[in-house]
């Protein structure tokens, strides 16, 4: 009976603890696409889980970062969905590549055409963004996620260091040390330099090929002339051993 008992206490703890830690991994979170490197451009995900076993996601709102102003950014398409960015002035305009930006990105809205994301599913959203800052380890998005039953959870909280993680906390993401090509994304950068090495390959190998032909032509162009004067002289015999004979 004791051991029944001491079974059932188990169960119902264990249950318990799975109930309190199932919204630690099902937050809104953003994640890069290789490496989010300060001073370089990256490609992100924000991925959005649905937590409730009634209702569908049908909109997520994303407030960029004001104090670290992104300039460039651009959504990727994605079936079902509507993505509207909206831009702002800046009260101090940013200098990229010698140009002075003077509005940025500060949030960007996807919208569902249809059923949205399920209960039991997720949904990411990739976002191309730059230029990071140089000046910052993280960079926190504030998320609006909400549900076709008109419920909205608020994933807006930070996470303070030394203490644990808030019930809703809001989107980080961590920047890694500056790169040399300050473009971000490691597995696209080094498809980049595939690329540049194979049209570098190719370019040397049209190269020896040209001087290949070139040098042939020149040869059979002196070969030529040697034949034709050759053939001029025997003529110019010819016709004195006639003209003697």
């Amino acid at each position: 009976m004791k051991m029944s008992r001491i079974a059932a206490v188990g169960t119902v703890a264990a249950s318990a603890v799975l109930v309190l830690s199932a919204p630690a991994f099902a937050h809104v979170s953003v994640s890069p696409e290789g490496a989010a490197a300060k001073g370089g451009y990256a490609t992100v995900n924000f991925k959005v889980p649905n937590e409730m076993d009634d209702a569908a996601t049908n909109k997520l709102e994303v407030s960029f970062p004001g104090d670290h102003p992104l300039a460039s950014v651009m959504t990727q398409p994605v079936p079902g969905w509507t993505a509207k960015v909206t831009k702002s002035k800046l009260d101090k305009p940013l200098e990229i590549h010698g140009k002075k930006i003077d509005e940025a990105v500060t949030k960007v809205t996807w919208t569902a055409d249809g059923k949205g994301i399920q209960p039991g599913t997720f949904q990411k959203f990739p976002v191309s963004m730059g230029q990071l800052p140089t000046d910052a380890d993280a960079l926190v998005f504030k998320a609006i996620q909400t549900y076709d039953n008109k419920e909205v959870v608020r994933w807006i909280e930070p996470q303070q260091k030394g203490q644990e993680e808030p019930e809703h906390p809001a989107p980080t993401l961590q920047l890694t040390a500056a790169s040399d090509d300050h473009h971000g994304g490691g597995a696209a950068s080094d498809d980049a330099k595939s690329d540049a090495k194979s049209h570098a390959k190719a370019e040397s190998a049209a190269a020896d090929s040209s001087d290949s032909s070139d040098t042939t032509a020149r040869v059979l162009g002196i070969v030529g002339i040697v034949v034709g004067a050759a053939g001029v002289a025997f003529g110019v015999v010819a016709t004195r051993r006639r003209v003697t004979g």
